[in-house]
């Protein structure tokens, strides 16, 4: 795979955005991620695109993929929107705020996408909104994408990255192979 890790913040702050890494508090970060919105996601996502398909090691005529964690999820589900004939894989770990009654909601992407989805949610997630992953389902379905979307037992947001407080080794080892699995077919 060639991999492009970008700052969302890029137009505000040089990385690294949270000089504490993981331990950052949350809400020093919420002024930095309330500043973005679709609009600079969708020309971001259609730029960096382009950037990765002028690249010799880029394999442009297979899919790419795109994950987000956090407000990441929303970030991957809007790139799949900007570029529809590239992405093949979309992949949210914890994604906050994929489903609002907002009328540019993220999951209502999906019907402008021709990717395949992967949502993991946190337990506690899951339990703060209950019905998203009810609202994904229907979405999708709607949509005919699809999409696997699960709760993942025991985890709380932010399991997967190693150096986070709440990292769940087992749970983050299904997560990435759940990822590679729907990059094996989907970016093929």
């Amino acid at each position: 795979y060639s991999v492009l890790v970008v700052n969302p913040f890029y137009r505000v702050k040089k990385a690294p955005t949270a000089a504490d890494g993981s331990a950052t508090p949350i809400q020093q970060l919420m002024p930095l991620a309330q500043g973005l919105n679709e609009t600079t996601q969708m020309t971001d996502a259609k730029a960096f695109i382009a950037w990765l398909d002028q690249q010799s090691s880029v394999a442009k005529n297979r899919k790419v993929g795109t994950q987000g964690y956090c407000m990441g999820g929303p970030i991957a589900f809007r790139t799949s929107a900007a570029a529809p004939d590239r992405v093949g894989a979309v992949a949210s770990f914890h994604g906050g705020g994929l489903v609002t009654k907002d009328p540019n909601s993220p999951h209502l992407q999906a019907a402008k996408t021709q990717a395949q989805f992967l949502v993991e949610i946190a337990e506690n997630d899951d339990q703060r909104s209950p019905d998203e992953k009810n609202v994904l389902k229907e979405t999708f379905a709607k949509a005919n994408r699809p999409a696997e979307i699960e709760v993942y037992a025991g985890a709380a947001h932010g399991w997967c990255p190693p150096d986070s407080r709440v990292y769940n080794e087992a749970q983050a080892e299904k997560a990435w192979s759940r990822l590679l699995a729907l990059y094996g077919k989907a970016l093929a």
